[in-house]
């Protein structure tokens, strides 16, 4: 039996699954602090906040998957490896943001996060760049706005060692350029 390709089904359930688990070993890392009452939760307000951020991210990235694949008919090999990379990206958000949990919020592990929130954004390049090769749909996402937000990325890791904050503002300003649904090509059926 001969097949043209593979049907985006499969892709897009396997990511949802791997995207689950990341977004569960993130909350599983969040402890609950030695203090009790309001002095506790001053403790882990900027874990909180931290994973708050990061689940923003994951969930962007999520949404996007989902355009994204909306917009393919088959899957190629191409395509399947693209994708298993983003998700490999994607799943050392866990990593950096436990880093900064444990360690505190410094310059590297702020610069560590800013890093490894270039990775994801590359990878969603690739299987985009991927996708768009053999799609005709409208894409859902510029190219312009994926090279601001790597460019975002990359400008929050010297920013860290000035300003951990500072750094961390710009991934969040990346978020929130990402938040908005993509714009509707065409009529609305």
């Amino acid at each position: 039996m001969s097949r043209k390709g593979l049907s985006p089904d499969r892709l897009e359930a396997f990511s949802d699954g791997v995207i689950a688990v990341i977004i569960t070993i993130m909350v599983l890392e969040l402890k609950v602090p030695a203090p009790d009452g309001v002095a506790g939760l001053r403790a882990v307000l900027p874990t909180i906040l931290l994973y708050l951020l990061t689940f923003v991210q994951i969930g962007i990235y999520w949404v996007n998957h989902h355009y994204l694949v909306d917009e393919v008919e088959t899957v190629s090999h191409g395509i399947l490896w693209a994708n298993l990379m983003f998700l490999f990206f994607l799943s050392l958000f866990p990593f950096a943001t436990d880093w900064i949990g444990v360690k505190g919020l410094t310059s590297f592990t702020t610069a560590l996060y800013a890093a490894v929130s270039i990775f994801p954004g590359l990878g969603f390049m690739a299987l985009w760049t991927q996708i768009r090769a053999q799609s005709a749909a409208p894409a859902h996402a510029s190219w312009g706005k994926q090279i601001a937000s790597v460019s975002l990325y990359l400008t929050a890791i010297p920013v860290a060692y000035y300003r951990p904050a500072a750094s961390l503002a710009l991934i969040g300003i990346v978020a929130v350029l990402w938040l908005l649904p993509p714009k509707a090509e065409g009529p609305a059926e």
